[in-house]
């Protein structure tokens, strides 16, 4: 992804500083994790984030082209650990572990409030 003004920390209102938003990171690595599960989990099932942890070591600034990756850690039942990072031209910019678990789609909306 390229930077925009809208993946800013001022525009996610989580800070003032005119660089990527932390938030933002960990959608990306999100992103990531479910494209590294594409074909693999179908419905009527689904994945949805129980867990992210993720240091964010470095800021990136609009116009900035940043990608993640995500390699599947392990698989305890029906969760799945990530071992997730994200990117820029000049290194690591986060870092970190991401759970997912396996749901029934419509058991888990029925939950939902």
């Amino acid at each position: 992804m390229v930077v925009s003004e809208a993946d800013t920390a001022p525009a996610m209102r989580t800070g003032a500083v005119e660089v990527l938003a932390t938030p933002r990171v960990v959608a990306l690595c999100e992103e990531a994790c479910c494209a590294a599960l594409a074909g693999a989990v179908v419905p009527p099932k689904t994945t949805v984030g129980v867990r992210v942890q993720l240091d964010h070591l470095a800021p990136v600034s609009v116009g900035t082209t940043v990608t993640a990756e995500a390699t599947l850690e392990r698989v305890e039942g029906r969760r799945l650990v990530f071992t997730v990072s994200a990117s820029d031209h000049a290194g690591l910019v986060a870092a970190g572990r991401m759970t997912r678990v396996v749901v029934e789609t419509d058991t888990f909306l029925a939950k939902a409030r």
